[in-house]
């Protein structure tokens, strides 16, 4: 049937198996298959029911996203659906690997729902900027009730086999063979329709509250979920799923749709590394951590949550005894939030090894170091592990900025020699830059992409370079922003127009919650370096010099009252004497001119990151960003943000930062950013 479904029998049960590989996405194909094989069912008067299956490793994962940006050919899949709900005959979707988006909207439209263990089901279409399509935001709240349609829906929850069963989502969950009890489920309905969209919704209390925890910042997408959620059973069936198809097909090709598309494809383009890299992964069994700070807790506590034993060491025992504290109180907090029971956080713990002896590392597979971020002290610490470590052990360095070339060459086998930048919290954070150093071997690289998948993180493949990606590119975000403190903004106003432009959180209480004084050190470890031709806002300085650290110490940017942010006189008075020192007339800048300066620096130095071969397409650099960085997930990324801009204007700002700046800051060319395809270096 079109090459995508194929129909087989089971007695007089037809069995619909959806074939559309890898992870059988609803294609047009898959759709014209599905709705031929629906009609030979209800003509066959020897059939009395249907299993919908999927073959290899999924029921259906969600519709074809390559199709969205173009008119969908019929049919489309409320159409596929209405034949199942209108034939006489039971159809029963049995459900393996991810049955999600249109895949569980089809699950819907049928008369049963059974489930093989491990799957996972949910309508996470608000992730990608649009709402469920046939039926979803209408029949779901008939099986669970509105409150907990507007927590799934709303927040693109993916929910595993058997609490989905709890709350109504599925009927049964397999046992055994999952095709075999379809089919005895499609047998014993013996004819019989069972409509979900025939419910009622249920009147469950908690609407408003879910209501109002959905809507918070909520993008305009999910409040229309949340709209056509609230209005299910509330009229006509027929009304309330046209309304619904309206307004995902208005959405689907909207602006932020389109951004959401993009940043989809690009983080799934990002795992794979570098193309051209055939080597495979070497073992990872044992893991070792060095360094039990703030950082390294973290990536041990990541290691852990993921099911493998990690040996954490620490040459202070009580700097040791603190970062065991550390993963301790975020076990405890994940038991707290309901992300790990209690048993399940107990055998975690059981897997940590601690001690003060690098010796412990031995066995490792895999090592990562956390140590300070201290170059001559990342390369004694290699030189000591070339004795201790086995020839074939990956060597792992978390440097933020520091050149991992020459810390390789501190080991007599550099090839085994990568980054793997976390971010912190590190067990919270998705970005893992993996850094590929001169002799980094194509298997050490693979390793490391095998580590991100094993840790559940979004890696992106980044050159040694300074601040490899991320950092780089918000270095350049930051030299902006303080710019603008001396030409006329305060650190309020800046915060306030990057965080309506969609950050998570503005420059300035980023620095707050970081600590100034982290790149107070760096800062002053560059500066024999620095050229003095370069501009160089020295306010920063400053506040580390009157000991305004940040959130630490009360006082930074902001001063803190309860853990608020509030503007300071003391800060204004110093940011304009700053101006004043520098006879630079101040002038008030509008948002718009905020955002405008601060756009300007990441993408001229996000095309300088393509050009000088640091990431390996563009694309990369939107993951990174909005990964590891609060930049807006729903404008798909920098660089996605700038291609939809006026090129010259752009271009223009992007040459006056640059001019700004001082002769140490390149203009970039923005034509690298247009670069179609990953770069094989």
């Amino acid at each position: 049937m079109a090459g995508s479904v194929h129909l087989e029998r089971d007695g007089p049960i037809a069995v619909l198996v959806i074939d559309n590989p890898p992870v059988n996405a609803g294609s047009h194909a898959v759709r014209k298959g599905l709705l031929s094989a629906i009609a030979t069912v209800e003509a066959d008067e020897t059939c009395t029911g249907a299993v919908l299956i999927g073959a290899g490793r999924s029921f259906i994962s969600g519709s074809d996203l390559r199709e969205f940006d173009l008119p969908l050919d019929p049919p489309q899949m409320p159409q596929v659906i209405a034949a199942i709900e209108g034939a006489t005959k039971p159809f029963v979707a049995a459900l393996h690997g991810a049955a999600l988006g249109g895949g569980y909207e089809l699950a819907l439209g049928c008369d049963a729902r059974v489930a093989a263990q491990g799957t996972v089901i949910g309508l996470p279409e608000t992730a990608l900027g649009i709402i469920p399509g046939a039926g979803g935001t209408q029949k779901l709240p008939r099986l669970v009730g509105r409150p907990e349609a507007i927590r799934l829906i709303a927040g693109a929850v993916r929910v595993p086999a058997e609490p989905a069963l709890a709350l109504g989502m599925i009927d049964a969950l397999a046992t055994g063979d999952l095709r075999a009890e379809a089919v005895a489920l499609a047998l014993s309905l013996a004819g019989e329709k069972r409509r979900v969209i025939d419910r009622p919704v249920p009147e469950t209390e908690g609407l408003e509250e879910a209501v109002a925890k959905a809507s918070h910042r909520a993008r305009p997408h999910v409040l229309a979920a949340i709209a056509h959620v609230r209005a299910a059973g509330n009229g006509p069936v027929a009304d309330g799923l046209a309304a619904e198809r309206a307004t995902f097909q208005h959405l689907r090709t909207a602006p932020e749709a389109r951004a959401l598309r993009h940043i989809f494809f690009a983080e799934r383009e990002a795992a794979r590394g570098n193309p051209d890299r055939r080597a495979k992964p070497l073992p990872i069994d044992r893991l070792g951590v060095i360094g039990s700070g703030t950082m390294g807790a973290g990536i041990a506590t990541a290691i852990l949550l993921s099911g493998r034993p990690v040996c954490l060491v620490d040459a202070d025992a009580a700097a040791l005894d603190r970062g065991i504290a550390r993963i301790d109180e975020a076990l405890a907090g994940a038991v707290r939030r309901g992300k790990l029971t209690v048993e399940t956080a107990a055998k975690a713990r059981a897997r940590l090894q601690a001690g003060t002896d690098l010796a412990a590392l031995s066995p490792c597979d895999l090592v990562i170091e956390a140590v300070f971020e201290d170059a001559g002290v990342k390369q004694a610490l290699f030189s000591r592990l070339d004795t201790v470590l086995r020839r074939d052990a990956v060597l792992a360095t978390n440097t933020s900025y520091l050149d991992i070339d020459a810390m390789a060459q501190a080991i007599s086998h550099p090839e085994r020699v990568i980054g793997l930048h976390f971010f912190s919290p590190a067990h919270v954070m998705k970005l893992l830059e993996i850094v590929r150093a001169t002799a980094s071997s194509d298997a050490a690289m693979a390793t490391g992409f095998a580590v991100a998948k094993l840790l559940g993180k979004q890696p992106v493949e980044a050159g040694n370079g300074f601040g490899f990606i991320g950092n780089r590119i918000y270095a350049a975000y930051r030299s902006a922003c303080e710019f603008m403190l001396e030409d006329g903004a305060l650190p309020h106003e800046v915060d306030a127009a990057l965080e309506d432009f969609g950050f998570a959180m503005g420059p300035f209480k980023v620095a707050d919650l970081s600590g100034l004084d982290i790149a107070w050190n760096m800062r002053r470890a560059q500066a024999a370096t620095r050229d003095p031709r370069d501009r160089y806002v020295t306010i920063p300085d400053q506040l580390c010099e009157a000991g305004r650290f940040g959130r630490k110490t009360g006082a930074g940017f902001y001063r803190y009252e309860g853990g608020n942010p509030l503007p300071d006189p003391q800060v204004e008075t110093l940011i304009l004497a700053a101006s004043d020192a520098k006879t630079i007339t101040r002038q008030a800048l509008l948002p718009q001119d905020i955002v405008l300066r601060a756009m300007a620096a990441i993408v001229n130095e996000a095309a300088l990151v393509v050009a000088d071969g640091i990431a390996l397409c563009p694309g990369d650099i939107d993951v990174a960003l909005v990964n590891g960085y609060g930049f807006p997930r729903w404008r798909g990324g920098p660089v996605h943000w700038a291609l939809e801009q006026d090129g010259p204007a752009l271009a223009q700002a992007c040459a006056d930062f640059a001019a700004m700046a001082g002769p140490g800051r390149r203009k970039g060319d923005l034509g690298h950013l247009r670069t179609n395809g990953r770069v094989t270096r």
